[in-house]
């Protein structure tokens, strides 16, 4: 029996997830659908992106609406253009089977006045993004004074990006009496406000924490000098072969730049930023999901509304100013159930920020240092010889083979595979020979290969891994019930696709070897060598549980004093026109290697608007929308939603 089933869903939802292929509802479905269809209710849902918030409200929003009456019903506000088509192609899909219901998609860069029509045809579901949704109001071009429902999906994101005064605007324009749902990840101050303003003794869901992560996502940090900011990059894109990632910069600029040195240096790369036009954002996001781009550079204010299968690793080249946009960011992966990594690239100085994160987020970072040129040659040679291996044989290529083999016959087999490997390996050999160390945790002294140490830390190859079903954490299980050591004596666990790597202290090392070189999984030989990499040039060591060791060069790590740095930055216009008002603010031109010491604190202003003064509209298919500051005090709240926020300490 399908799990959906007993959630309350009528036959036609039901017959359309059995197509779509759903099984079994994640947690906020299975807390919100029933919640929903049960009684009219005002609810306040927190719950990470891709955790299945648009079927939750979906799926009960098709089944309240009456099909017969063409008259709009539900709203759904939306923060981007992106997201606001993901979510009205998700809800065409749900209600394929419930005749005459029709839903319209209203976003800025297409023309006005065709949603227009669509409306007037009848749309008992409109999916809009607030600043068009506002422009079409002012014209008198749609009526949502009698709907019975509104919902307000990612609605931190939508205040983040200067929404406030449209979102407040449309409110008022819609019945007191309606139902208001909201979802969001997090919950600043806006967002309470909101929910206190507009809406009546609202129920609560929370799946996790409120503002914390996804627990499918691990968090690593990476620390280096500021100038090595790119070379570290393409050392962490070379470690993982397979990798399909969203890459975060600060600012447009940063975005171009960095995506243009990865197209030079080979990989299929493209920005994704505010000065696209919409054509140009399509283009590159469809070539995104069909994965002709393996990595997307992104500002925030573009990236948001992603919603791509099967990202392994979203990269933070530079940190955000605030907390919670850490927490989109990584929600990109580790969706749907599956597991993902969020990997951070900073400099000593930043090293607090990562403390600030790990209490908002209520997750741990693991600090690892950047693979070594002669790991990451390991790491490559290993995943050739797999794609040899697992390769598709097209038969086209017999009829050549005699000729093949005649050329080759000359050669024995260890040096025709050799020479093989070579063809594609030769360029990584090239490169990563010449490379300097670029990791600032410090330098190591070579080993000679196979030489046990008698003291520090050890670092293992081991020739199993993702392929055999392992991520870190299960690994790392595997490890400590095979060894019998502490979960805490095994750590810089690194799991690739066929092999992986991990540390132990020396004292354990004999044990190691000997006990793993005898073992089997699935009746294939386990083989264990000591990589000449330690994964680390000093004694700290950090894992998942948060354990740590030993000293850390540069003084330490320390929680932020001053709480959350407020700064101002400079006015850039963006291209292409607005259908209102020109122009668009880019909060910082600070290249990677600034010192950002804290955390940007968004202030609510002394009008309670939120902090923002000057409505924004999301006309322009060209302009990217400013991120407003966001205070990351309201996560620390012992209260409910609506406890009035204190003004967070200045610094």
């Amino acid at each position: 029996m399908n799990k959906f089933e007993q959630l309350g869903l009528n036959e036609s939802l039901l017959l359309a997830i059995k197509d779509l292929g759903f099984e079994t509802p994640s947690e906020v479905q299975e807390k919100a659908i029933p919640l929903l269809l049960e009684k009219d209710t005002d609810i306040v849902a927190l719950a990470q992106t891709g955790t299945g918030k648009t079927a939750a409200f979906g799926f009960p929003v098709i089944q309240l609406v009456d099909a017969e009456n063409r008259d709009t019903q539900a709203l759904i506000l939306s923060p981007t253009r992106e997201l606001c088509l993901q979510i009205t192609n998700e809800i065409k899909l749900y209600s394929k089977y419930v005749k005459g219901l029709n839903v319209v998609a209203v976003y800025g860069g297409a023309s006005i006045t065709d949603q227009a029509k669509d409306i007037r045809r009848g749309a008992q579901i409109i999916v809009a993004t607030p600043g068009r949704m506002q422009d079409m109001i002012n014209r008198g071009m749609v009526n949502i004074k009698n709907i019975n429902y509104c919902i307000l999906d990612e609605a931190d994101e939508m205040l983040n990006m200067g929404f406030y005064e449209d979102i407040t605007a449309i409110l008022s324009d819609t019945p007191k009496e309606k139902n208001t749902w909201l979802f969001s990840a997090t919950m600043p101050q806006e967002v309470a406000r909101i929910a206190k303003e507009f809406m009546r003794d609202p129920q609560e869901i929370t799946v996790g924490h409120k503002n914390s992560g996804n627990e499918n996502v691990s968090h690593e940090f990476y620390i280096v000098s500021a100038r090595d900011r790119y070379p570290a990059l393409k050392r962490l894109a070379d470690a993982n072969p397979d990798i399909f990632s969203v890459i975060f910069c600060r600012t447009k600029r940063d975005t171009q730049a960095v995506a243009e040195k990865l197209i030079e240096d080979g990989y299929n790369a493209a920005a994704l930023h505010g000065d696209l036009s919409q054509a140009q954002r399509d283009g590159v996001m469809k070539s995104f999901r069909g994965r002709q781009i393996q990595m997307l550079v992104a500002t925030d204010v573009a990236a948001r509304g992603i919603d791509v299968d099967d990202i392994t690793h979203v990269i933070n080249y530079q940190l955000p100013d605030e907390v919670e946009i850490y927490t989109h960011r990584s929600g990109r992966t580790g969706r749907a159930g599956k597991s993902g990594t969020s990997l951070v690239i900073i400099t000593k100085s930043e090293l607090r920020k990562i403390s600030t994160i790990e209490r908002i987020i209520k997750m741990k970072f693991e600090e690892k240092p950047i693979p070594s040129g002669e790991e990451i040659c390991q790491i490559q040679l290993f995943h050739l010889a797999n794609r040899i291996k697992d390769v598709e044989i097209d038969h086209e290529i017999d009829k050549y083979l005699p000729a093949i083999e005649e050329v080759l016959q000359d050669l024995p087999k260890d040096e025709l595979i050799k020479r093989m490997v070579s063809v594609e390996f030769n360029r990584f050999i090239a490169y990563y020979k010449k490379s300097r160390d670029i990791s600032s945790q410090g330098t190591n002294e070579r080993r000679e290969p196979g030489v046990i140490p008698s003291d520090g830390a050890v670092r293992f190859f081991i020739n199993i891994g993702s392929r055999d079903n392992f991520d870190w954490m299960t690994l790392k299980d595997y490890l400590r019930d095979t060894l019998e050591l502490d979960r805490d004596a095994l750590f810089k666990v690194d799991v690739k696709e066929g092999f992986s790597f991990f540390n132990t202290d020396a004292e354990h090392a004999t044990k190691v070897m000997e006990t793993l070189n005898a073992a089997n999984i699935d009746g294939r030989k386990i083989n264990v060598e000591i990589s000449n990499n330690d994964g680390g040039g000093n004694s700290s060591r950090r894992d998942h549980g948060g354990r740590s060791s030993g000293g850390r060069s540069g003084g330490g790590r320390e929680r932020s004093g001053g709480g959350f740095r407020s700064s101002g930055g400079r006015n850039e216009r963006s291209g292409g026109g607005r259908e209102r008002s020109g122009g668009s603010r880019e909060r910082s031109d600070r290249d990677g290697g600034g010192d950002s010491r804290g955390f940007r604190e968004r202030r609510p202003s002394a009008s309670g608007d939120g902090g923002n003064s000057r409505r924004r509209d999301d006309s322009s298919s060209s302009s990217e929308r400013p991120a407003r500051r966001s205070s990351s005090s309201s996560s620390e709240s012992n209260g409910g939603f609506f406890d009035k926020a204190k003004r967070s300490r200045r610094s």
